[in-house]
């Protein structure tokens, strides 16, 4: 009985910080003053805003990232259109062989023909993207110093 009476009880819960956050400061800020503050805050994309207002009292460094919905949105989409293009080109090479093998050379080479004229439409409308691709990065991406 005596030795279960030496044990230390636990509790449970949290352990104890060993360097607690007990002091509490109270400051008041005018409307423009609190947007400032807020969009600062937002800018910064940090969690908790009382850690926010630490590191800018104490003067430690801030990252702040912006994103751009819009942009993001276009890098996404190029992506997925340039792995479509990489995939007709996998298929083109593939539809080649299939044709030798399975067909006649006349009908294999008619076949080729019509391939050739949707691959030279397919070559102009890639120039248009890769213009286009250049022109956006040009207006939207490209940092101004």
């Amino acid at each position: 009985m005596k030795e279960n009476n030496n044990r230390k009880q636990n509790k449970g819960g949290r352990t104890p910080k060993t360097d607690p956050s007990i002091h509490r400061h109270v400051f008041r800020l005018t409307d423009e003053e609190n947007a400032k503050l807020l969009s600062l805050f937002e800018a910064s994309g940090m969690a908790n805003k009382a850690k926010f207002i630490i590191s800018v009292l104490f003067g430690k460094e801030i990252k702040t990232v912006k994103i751009d919905k819009a942009t993001l949105d276009f890098y996404m989409r190029l992506t997925s259109f340039h792995s479509q293009f990489r995939s007709i080109g996998v298929n083109y090479n593939q539809i080649v062989k299939l044709l030798y093998r399975n067909f006649s050379e006349k009908k294999a080479s008619a076949y080729l023909y019509k391939l050739e004229k949707q691959t030279a439409e397919m070559a102009v409308l890639c120039q248009k993207i890769i213009q286009l691709t250049e022109e956006f990065e040009a207006n939207h991406l490209k940092k101004q110093y």
